[in-house]
Parts: structure tokens; C-alpha cells; sequence
């Protein structure tokens, strides 16, 4: 990863949804101090026992954002870590990949929380440098359709894009 370090955001860890955080913890104490420090990183944690100010000091003491996360059953307290937030729209897996392409879901309402959440962010925490926010199909239907969705809720300008044809090989 180090030719792209210039160019990359962020490195995201993601944790299994079975990992409760005194596990998860003693592994991490491991890991971190082996991570390359030319990168910012990020970690997804997927079970409730990490939503408590042990893990919060911890990914704060090493300068580690915790993923804010809408999943299908769990959702990510609104805890900044670091100087950037990062936030992933992962919803669930009832949208079949044939499907994809189109909003299949409103989503409006869980957007509009977090939207609230940023705004209140980026009113309030001076230190924040960045924000990352990605949507998958299957929160939505559409990860571009949700993105676009989500920059209209925060005031910035549509993304556009390019769907180019599939061709036989």
C-alpha cells in the first residue's frame, strides 16, 4: 500500500460482527503499534460491547476513527476519534444484486440522522479535516443513487457519473 499512500484517505479495518471488545481489544493492542504510520486508519466494529468509552479512549489514544455504521440490526453511536469521520451505509442483504441500479429502499429517514449528526460536526468539532461517507447497493439499491441523496441532504452538488456498457469479450 505504500505507493498509494498520497492518494488514500484512510485504510478501513473491519472487525467480524462476532468480536466482542475485550477480545478485539488485546488484538489491537497487538496490531497497532505494527500499523504504518503514513496512514490515517479506520475501524468498523460490528458488535455492541465496543459502543463504551474503553474502546472509544482507545481508538482516541491511538489515533483511530471509529466507523459510524448503519447495518441492517446495528447502528454506530455518533463517537468522533479522531480528526475525520468516516461513515459507512452497509444496510442489509435483502436487495438481490440483479436489482441493483435503482433506489429500492427509502432510506430517507435513517439519512436524515445522519446528516443531522455531520451537521452538528462540522458546527461544532473545529478539528475535524475530514469526512468520509460511503453507501453499498444494498443499503439502497443504488451505492451512487444513495451517495447522491445523501450530498443533496448536506447541501453539495450531485456527483455525476458514467455507466458504461458491458461488452462482449
Amino acid at each position: 500500500m505504500a505507493p498509494l499512500s498520497d492518494k488514500m484517505l484512510a485504510l478501513l479495518i473491519q472487525l467480524p460482527p462476532s468480536l466482542h471488545i475485550f477480545e478485539g481489544l488485546q488484538s489491537l493492542r497487538e496490531l497497532v503499534p505494527r500499523l504504518d504510520a503514513r496512514f490515517r486508519y479506520a475501524i468498523e466494529v460490528r458488535h455492541t460491547s465496543w459502543f463504551q468509552d474503553l474502546a472509544y479512549n482507545f481508538f482516541a489514544n491511538n489515533d483511530i476513527c471509529l466507523v459510524w455504521s448503519q447495518l441492517a440490526i446495528l447502528q454506530t453511536p455518533p463517537i468522533l476519534t479522531t480528526d475525520f469521520l468516516y461513515l459507512r451505509l452497509t444496510g442489509d442483504r435483502s436487495i438481490q444484486e440483479k436489482d441493483f441500479g435503482r433506489i429500492q429502499i427509502d432510506r430517507v429517514i435513517e439519512m436524515q440522522k445522519w446528516t443531522d449528526n455531520i451537521k452538528k460536526v462540522q458546527e461544532y468539532e473545529e478539528r475535524i479535516k475530514l469526512s468520509i461517507i460511503t453507501a453499498n447497493n444494498h443499503y439502497a439499491g443504488f451505492g451512487p443513487g444513495t451517495a447522491n441523496i445523501f450530498r443533496n441532504m448536506l447541501g453539495l452538488p450531485e456527483a455525476t457519473w458514467v455507466i458504461e456498457a458491458e461488452v462482449d469479450t
